[in-house]
């Protein structure tokens, strides 16, 4: 099968930054791979144009080797703009397969590492059980999960880790949206876009009292890739969120657990004349790399012993006023 399409997106503001360190860090450890960076357009699902306006910033991603396809906002907008990763397949050619990252991510090692099963689509394991969350003499966790397949009649069952308990939530199928795959972003869009906009309007009764924002993505997530008879761990444990991509979230984050290598990286990349003429302007960058404060953030922790919630680690960085977004 062919290499696949990498898929991003990309706005004014923090994402554009986030995705120059995407663009540079693909184009060195993965030189010729195709990167499409989809831009929401204008029009009435958005306050304000949300489109890149500077155009250093639109040359740079150029020069990176980066594509900026349009998308038109039809279903979300401000009001989720998670949902941009939704309506942005359909900015990709159809029938391709497709890998698609958040831009809060590096690229380590060449993606061709990765064997790909593009018919058995998978996303991201590195999340915690931020959904649902369970309310006394509510809904358990398989009450909540089993009425979101029946909604579209899926095989609930066989979703199910059974190595896991029941009521705990790493039994049921759950993902950071952070990454994922498939041989079609056409097909795996649309109906990504059905799932999360059903459950948005019409959702289950079991729902009631669940927030869907910010975790409509990540709920609809998994019903869609098990639909298409995708699951858990269906590439190698290891390579996307270890040795390949890194997804960190913030800069601060980035520092504080992420590995040497992604540090490395991070600092090689962000350093280069082309890349800090813009970067500069980017105010996590400026203070966690060229003015050294994400060493002190990285000084703070112990890479084999970090906390069991991230939010403990972010509420350590604000506290010693390291928190940058």
């Amino acid at each position: 099968m062919a290499a696949p399409n990498i898929l991003a997106v990309v706005q004014g503001g923090r994402l554009q930054y986030e995705a120059v360190l995407l663009a540079a860090s693909l184009a060195e450890t993965s030189p010729g791979a195709r990167l499409y960076l989809a831009e929401p357009q204008p029009g009435p699902r958005w306050k304000a144009d949300p489109r890149i306006s500077d155009p250093a910033v639109r040359g740079l991603l150029a020069d990176l080797g980066a594509t900026i396809v349009p998308f038109e906002s039809r279903a979300f907008g401000d009001s989720y703009p998670h949902g941009n990763k939704i309506e942005a397949l359909a900015a990709l050619p159809p029938g391709e397969p497709f890998v698609f990252f958040d831009t809060d991510t590096l690229i380590l090692s060449p993606l061709s590492q990765v064997p790909f099963d593009f018919i058995r689509p998978t996303a991201s394991l590195k999340r915690e059980g931020t959904w649902p969350q369970i309310e006394p003499y509510g809904p358990g966790y398989g009450d909540i999960w089993k009425s979101l397949y029946d909604l579209f009649s899926l095989d609930y069952q066989s979703s199910l880790d059974l190595s896991e308990p029941d009521e705990y939530w790493r039994r049921y199928l759950y993902f950071n949206a952070g990454w994922f795959f498939h041989a079609d972003p056409a097909a795996f869009g649309a109906r990504y876009l059905d799932y999360a906009t059903r459950i948005r309007d019409a959702p289950p009764p079991t729902l009631l009292g669940q927030s869907l924002n910010p975790w409509l993505d990540q709920v609809a997530l998994p019903l869609v890739i098990h639909s298409f008879g995708g699951g858990r761990n269906t590439i190698p444990d290891g390579l996307l969120d270890g040795t390949v991509s890194c997804h960190y979230r913030a800069l601060p984050l980035l520092y504080a657990r992420e590995s040497d290598a992604a540090v490395e990286l991070l600092e090689r990349i962000a350093t280069r004349k082309d890349l800090r003429r813009v970067l500069r302007d980017f105010e996590p960058v400026k203070a966690m790399i060229y003015q050294n404060r994400g060493r002190k953030a990285r000084a703070l922790f112990d890479r084999a012993d970090l906390p069991r919630r991230e939010q403990m680690i972010r509420n350590t960085l604000k506290r010693e006023g390291l928190w940058l977004r």
